[in-house]
């Protein structure tokens, strides 16, 4: 029998990488409403079910934009590591440390772009003997042909490919699971048609509760 660790709060790290309003007119490979849908899904899911997040930027007062508003709305307060210029985000000692301080072995990488700062942030992550999943559906690239091209790469390192709903399927296992199926919930609404699905699931309920 195959030994899969299933990932869980316990054993896993969020990190989103870029998610700055500046990058997202270079994206081609998914829209932005779809990019801005995946990160902001990976937001509410490390909330959810309390999974460790590292946010981090390019440098304080960056040109080139700040944080999705949509993203930032989810996060609130939550510390952004604001990093220098190279496109490995270990070369900067502070995001270094903020991953080490989550303890994780597994971390789940989404943001921009998958040819740059992903890629190479990835890399480094595998070198330091880390685990590592990609969002592709929150991960974009300048190209399809680029993002087809960074997807291979990684894979054939090892790196696994999921979703931002794959992987919140994950860690809520099951409808039965109270505690977090409202933020689950939420979560599935960036997709609009689970969203209308649960929305006439709540008006069932709310008729066979008034009979």
């Amino acid at each position: 029998m195959m030994d899969i660790e299933r990932r869980t709060p316990e054993n896993t790290a969020i990190v989103m990488i870029d998610y700055v309003t500046g990058f997202a007119n270079v994206i081609s490979s998914q829209t932005i409403p779809e990019n801005v849908a995946g990160g902001r899904a990976l937001a509410q899911t490390a909330l959810t079910f309390g999974v460790p997040l590292v946010l981090t930027m390019g440098p304080k007062d960056d040109p080139r934009g700040v944080l999705y508003s949509e993203i930032a709305a989810v996060v609130g307060d939550h510390p952004i590591v604001n990093r220098g210029l190279s496109f490995d985000c270990f070369d900067d000692e502070g995001f270094e440390a903020a991953v080490e301080e989550t303890g994780r072995n597994h971390l789940v990488f989404a943001g921009l772009t998958t040819e740059g700062c992903i890629t190479h942030t990835i890399l480094s992550a595998l070198r330091r003997d880390y685990e590592v999943s990609l969002v592709v559906d929150a991960t974009a690239s300048a190209s399809p042909a680029a993002q087809a091209a960074s997807l291979a790469r990684l894979g054939s390192y090892g790196v696994t490919m999921t979703t931002w709903l794959g992987f919140a399927s994950e860690l809520q296992r099951t409808y039965a699971n109270e505690a977090t199926i409202a933020g689950f919930r939420e979560i599935q609404a960036n997709l609009p048609a689970y969203g209308m699905m649960n929305e006439s699931l709540a008006n069932v309920r709310e008729i066979l509760g008034s009979r």
